[in-house]
């Protein structure tokens, strides 16, 4: 497998803390990878490292297999766009005057991408009005914008959707996914907002105390977070000889209720239940949850 970031025992102290301890990553090329930890798990103290922006205490890392330290390093870099902890912008310059003056800093030969940008972003009808008094999802898009400006093919977003409104985490994450599906972007994306996160990571990592817990994809995820399915019945007994006789997983909750660990053709359990007079009273898919999953694996490394 090709990797866009690798990252080996990675430290960071400031003083006596640690914010880093031995953190160790690999960013598949292609991936959206959710970087998961609560507020001070190392988080954006890792983003600031990779970008560049702090060195470590001790470690290594590497950008298209180029270790941090090599001659040429700043060619990676340049393929690298970022929004850490707050989007960058010159609040009293309009949209499209940000991006002019972020291609002049890259040093690019004309503004003829920026209309596209912008329409990328969803800001190309924002005129002559200035950044200052854009929305909160309006800033962040932006700031995306302006790390896109020199057409790179890794993005980092550091908590992009903290403090938005619903309609501002939709349009982030319709635009987070376009770039990755459409663009072939591959996007680190930290966040304590599991729930959306769920909705876009291919990948993730689990942070605690600025180690790496856990990395995996999401189809790991998906078979770690067991999925079953609730049924609630007239009589569980009947249900347990049904189910054994099909050589089923399943947990006993209740005089009523089971959740059974497979994929079950509806139709045929329910004819052999009316066989054993048994009546389907509802049934439900339930599965663990990300938030559920982070909080089991950080208990687990804990007492471990």
């Amino acid at each position: 497998m090709e990797y866009v970031l690798t990252v080996r025992d990675l430290t960071k102290r400031y003083g006596r803390f640690t914010a880093l301890n031995g953190l160790s990553m690999s960013v598949p090329k292609g991936a959206i990878y959710g970087l998961v930890g609560r507020n001070g798990a190392g988080k954006t103290t890792l983003i600031r490292v990779v970008c560049g922006l702090q060195a470590p205490t001790s470690g290594t890392y590497a950008l298209y297999g180029l270790d941090r330290k090599a001659r040429n390093i700043s060619r990676s870099r340049r393929r690298m766009g970022a929004v850490v902890e707050t989007p960058s912008f010159y609040p009293d310059m309009t949209a499209e005057d940000n991006l002019r003056q972020q291609y002049m800093v890259l040093g690019l030969p004309s503004y003829e991408g920026i209309p596209d940008l912008l329409r990328l972003v969803g800001l190309e009808n924002t005129g002559r009005k200035k950044a200052r008094n854009f929305s909160l999802g309006m800033k962040q898009r932006l700031g995306i914008a302006v790390a896109l400006a020199g057409d790179p093919d890794f993005l980092v977003l550091d908590e992009p959707v903290n403090g938005l409104d619903p309609q501002g985490i939709i349009e982030i994450r319709e635009l987070i996914l376009k770039l990755n599906r459409e663009r072939q972007i591959t996007v680190l994306i930290s966040s304590h907002i599991l729930d959306e996160l769920s909705r876009l990571a291919t990948h993730y990592g689990f942070v605690d105390s600025g180690r790496m817990l856990k990395e995996l994809s999401a189809e790991e995820l998906d078979a770690a977070c067991r999925k079953c399915m609730r049924l609630t019945v007239s009589s569980v007994s009947a249900l347990s000889r049904v189910l054994d006789a099909m050589g089923v997983e399943y947990q006993v909750l209740s005089e009523q209720q089971a959740d059974v660990f497979a994929r079950l053709n509806i139709s045929r359990l329910t004819l052999a239940l009316a066989k054993e007079g048994c009546e389907v009273l509802s049934l439900e898919e339930r599965d663990e949850s990300l938030e559920s999953f982070y909080v089991n694996l950080v208990g687990d490394s804990r007492h471990g």
